[in-house]
């Protein structure tokens, strides 16, 4: 809908408000209320989740110890991002290998617009380096993809069928004490038909985790949702993220055999890489990218 036509639902959406027995129906009126919300919203040019927090994943691709280091990285950059943005960053679940790097990691960054603010930042993401790892210090290319979710505050933002989820538990490696040893408070979430999952191990009971991953799975299933809806009206700029590997990422940052991070979306290149990877100064880059997309 064009902005004359959701105006127009707006309006006709009010009448019904004014109307005496609004309130004898509480679920529709509920409904009616939240519809406006969304649709004001979509005037402006925002969805319905951008003014919350995120639950960003990072996950390893191609790339072996290199693609898991570069996980790291990306993970201090946004940390050190919201830092700046005086967010708050919680972390939800880690996989972390022997030499500190991630084959995947998943946190929360709370703080008002922060989905707004990130959630173009899903996609993979393509590192070029002399690595570490190799003894002969040849050139690698490496591979991470980012996924950004809005938080969702309560279960039941998006209808799944408890038939289609396979709930894991096992032992929790997080904040959870003496309890860890004892239960198996960690909790892994699977949506069968989409094979999209959730993992959470930062809160001290089963069924706090349990809580947290249904919100995560949801948020994913959501955003899953909004890509394919976008891809259909052929509007979506952002890359697919299905496969991460070469051809398909959204951002490259190389460390030699120059220094430069360049946005391929939006085209943009920053030669001082450290201010964007060290001091989280990813404004130049966010800014840009959602006027493009």
């Amino acid at each position: 809908m064009n902005k004359q036509e959701l105006q127009k639902e707006i309006e006709n959406l009010e009448k019904e408000m004014v109307q005496v027995d609004f309130w004898q129906d509480k679920d529709r009126a509920q409904f009616v209320i939240k519809e406006i919300e969304v649709l004001k919203l979509k005037i402006e040019g925002k969805g319905k989740y951008d003014n919350g927090s995120a639950v960003l994943t990072i996950f390893s691709g191609a790339g072996g110890l290199d693609a898991e280091d570069f996980s790291k990285i990306l993970f201090n950059m946004y940390y050190k991002f919201a830092e700046n943005q005086n967010w708050d960053t919680v972390l939800l679940h880690k996989n972390e290998n022997e030499h500190g790097g991630f084959r995947n990691i998943t946190f929360e960054i709370q703080g008002k617009g922060v989905y707004g603010k990130l959630k173009n930042e899903s996609g993979v993401h393509r590192l070029v380096r002399l690595s570490p790892f190799n003894a002969n210090s040849k050139r690698h290319t490496s591979f991470s993809m980012v996924e950004v979710t809005p938080k969702f505050e309560k279960i039941g933002e998006i209808e799944i069928d408890e038939k289609d989820l396979k709930i894991e538990f096992s032992r929790s490696s997080g904040p959870g004490g003496q309890n860890v040893n004892k239960r198996d408070t960690a909790v892994r979430i699977v949506h069968i038909p989409t094979n999209i999952s959730a993992h959470i191990d930062s809160e001290r009971t089963q069924g706090s985790n349990k809580e947290k991953a249904l919100k995560i799975l949801e948020a994913k299933l959501f955003k899953k949702l909004e890509e394919e809806k976008l891809e259909k009206e052929d509007l979506s700029k952002i890359s697919k993220t299905t496969s991460v590997e070469w051809g398909n990422q959204i951002r490259s940052y190389v460390f030699h055999p120059y220094q430069m991070i360049k946005d391929h979306r939006s085209g943009v290149e920053i030669r001082d890489i450290d201010k964007v990877i060290e001091d989280g100064e990813l404004e130049e880059l966010i800014q840009i990218e959602k006027k493009e997309v």
